[in-house]
């Protein structure tokens, strides 16, 4: 299962990142994950949060470009070598990644991927035994 992810466009300047993690913590959002990657005028920020849809309506109400793109989400273990063994089966499965990040969790490593296509790649990689996690274990985690 695919899980979403938020990403907001902000312009790069001092106080913007702050002013849209400050919505969304007024409204009770937590940040899971987060990636920001930036050009001369602007950035982008990925997240995982526990709430997207109400994530992306806040944001929005404050005037911030947000959208949700689906994303795979897998569990390694925090060990030497895990990611390489994962990263091994996107190869096998000629799924390429677009961009990735990753968050800790207590016990594991979570690596989240953006892929061409997400259905295709998740059924590929199902078939290798590889499961992806939902919007619901990733609130667990």
């Amino acid at each position: 299962m695919s899980v979403n992810q938020v990403s907001v466009f902000l312009e790069n300047k001092p106080g913007t990142l702050n002013a849209m993690t400050e919505v969304l913590a007024n409204s009770g959002i937590n940040i899971r994950a987060l990636s920001l990657a930036d050009t001369k005028d602007f950035g982008i920020v990925r997240m995982i949060v526990n709430d997207v849809y109400e994530a992306t309506n806040v944001l929005k109400e404050a005037n911030f470009v947000a959208k949700f793109t689906p994303v795979l989400v897998y569990a390694i273990s925090d060990e030497t070598g895990c990611l390489n063994t994962l990263l091994k089966t996107f190869t096998e499965t000629n799924v390429n990644i677009e961009y990735m990040y990753a968050f800790a969790g207590k016990q594991r490593a979570y690596m989240i991927f953006r892929v061409s296509d997400t259905k295709k790649a998740e059924s590929l990689l199902a078939a290798k035994g590889l499961k992806s996690l939902s919007q619901e274990q990733i609130a667990e985690v």
